[in-house]
């Protein structure tokens, strides 16, 4: 509800499930905080990382395995050759020497026949001993890149993987930690806001709201009394007689005449039509709303007042120096104020006759119910809802506390701030209070945007005054 003149708004019910709810507010906020704590220090922070571990894995991926592996195959394939060619050709170098022997040997071979076998067999060998070389040199760059392959390349590719997970985990881990540590900062806001809760349900009492849904609702009816005993064997009599025993109407048109009068709220006929004086309103409701129209009454009333009193300031200043307006041009705003007052004073005591109808006791615009329990006993009301003098309530049911308009004893509200009076204030209208310059004030009840606020005196007094006429300083 967004309005706090609503009845409801005064349970210790409704107040706790407010406290609850800007409780939870603050512990939604509080979870919120944790989500973008979460999104911008570790979603976005991991995401970032992974981005540079797909670009270091594929620096890593340059000098894979695979291209090593070829490389390393390659130079196999040729040492293989270098190998089969060293074969050959010592094969060769080996015929040719053994030829170059057996035509040396040769009876019938010529010296020049000598000397070409000799010949050939050195050239043979000569290119044999080239290819041994070769051979030997492929071979060492071989085992070199092998081992380079196996003792170097390998491992280190596989350490630049084992380093890139390693960190991918810790990065994981180190979010798990911040995760824990952003849950730990928040916790004990958490904690606060539910120890409010809890103190929101301690601070329920059930007994005060029905206690103050009795009050505000409470129809100040008498409730019927004992039916009489109709002796319809005394007819003859009762039809010659004039005494109080002639001509009774049965029990049952007795106790529905009383119902009709005091308990029309029971019954399903429809509501009764609204009226100005509240008259449609059981006795005690109807005596409510006519205060409470009353002190609304008297505030506007005291407004229009004050307006006036400040235009007629105003007149006597543009008549003392002219230089500063013309006097007759409030003549409109000072007849308006005067026919605003003069309706509505004649509110003001149409409402308070109606007030005195309705039974208020004394002269002051707020009155003092009669004792009233839920559990037997009622106001000192006559049968029609009327006040009665001469009712004295019996003290035996006097059994629960008495209560006020409000609910609560406004003279026990505990002060929200002081005041310190600027200017004088005589109060003389109703409902506020007088006060010198200088003063220092309680104040009760803030300025609602009417221009009063509430105050009270050290002896107890209580009444508005202007909120301009003081310097206000609120407890914090």
């Amino acid at each position: 509800r967004s309005s706090k003149d609503e009845p409801e708004c005064r349970l210790t019910s409704y107040q706790s499930f407010l406290d609850i709810l800007n409780e939870m507010n603050d512990y939604a906020g509080q979870r919120e905080l944790i989500a973008e704590n979460l999104m911008m220090n570790i979603c976005i922070d991991l995401t970032k990382y992974l981005q540079e571990l797909k670009q270091e894995r594929k620096t890593v991926s340059l000098l894979s395995p695979a291209s090593l592996h070829w490389s390393n195959e390659f130079c196999s394939v040729s040492l293989s050759q270098s190998k089969k060619r060293f074969e050959r050709e010592w094969r060769e170098a080996e015929r040719a020497a053994q030829n170059a022997e057996k035509t040396d040997q040769d009876i019938n071979a010529t010296k020049a026949d000598v000397e070409k076998a000799k010949l050939h067999a050195n050239m043979k060998a000569h290119t044999a001993e080239d290819c041994k070389n070769d051979y030997a040199s492929q071979l060492q760059k071989y085992n070199k890149e092998q081992s380079q392959f196996y003792f170097n390349d390998m491992p280190d590719i596989f350490n630049k993987l084992q380093d890139l997970d390693e960190r991918r985990i810790r990065k994981l881990a180190q979010g798990y930690i911040l995760f824990s540590d952003t849950e730990k900062h928040v916790m004990p806001i958490i904690g606060k806001c539910l120890e409010g809760i809890t103190k929101a349900g301690t601070n329920v009492n059930e007994k005060n709201d029905t206690m103050f849904v009795i009050e505000q609702n409470k129809s100040g009816f008498e409730r019927p009394g004992d039916q009489e005993f109709e002796d319809y064997s005394q007819g003859i009599n009762r039809a010659s007689s004039d005494s109080s025993l002639g001509t009774p109407k049965g029990p049952m048109d007795l106790l529905g005449k009383n119902k009709s009068k005091n308990f029309w709220l029971f019954t399903r006929k429809s509501k009764p039509t609204v009226t100005e004086d509240f008259a449609h309103l059981p006795p005690e409701q109807r005596r409510k709303r006519l205060q409470q129209k009353l002190e609304e009454i008297s505030k506007d009333l005291q407004k229009e007042v004050d307006q006036s009193e400040a235009l007629e300031k105003m007149k006597d200043v543009y008549e003392k120096n002219p230089q500063m307006g013309d006097p007759a041009s409030l003549a409109s705003q000072i007849s308006q104020t005067s026919l605003k007052m003069e309706r509505l004073k004649v509110e003001l005591n149409k409402y308070e006759t109606w007030l005195a109808e309705a039974g208020a006791r004394g002269d002051t615009l707020r009155y003092k119910p009669n004792v009233f329990n839920n559990n037997g006993a009622h106001d000192a009301l006559s049968p029609d809802g009327a006040h009665s003098d001469e009712s004295t309530p019996d003290p035996s049911q006097a059994i629960y506390a008495e209560f006020d308009d409000d609910f609560e004893d406004e003279e026990l509200v505990a002060p929200i701030g002081e005041c310190t009076a600027m200017y004088n204030f005589p109060g003389a209208s109703e409902g506020t209070i007088s006060m010198q310059e200088g003063e220092v004030l309680a104040v009760v009840e803030e300025d609602k945007g009417d221009g009063w606020t509430r105050v009270r005196r050290n002896n107890g007094d209580e009444g508005y005054i202007p909120t301009s006429y003081v310097s206000i300083r609120l407890n914090k």
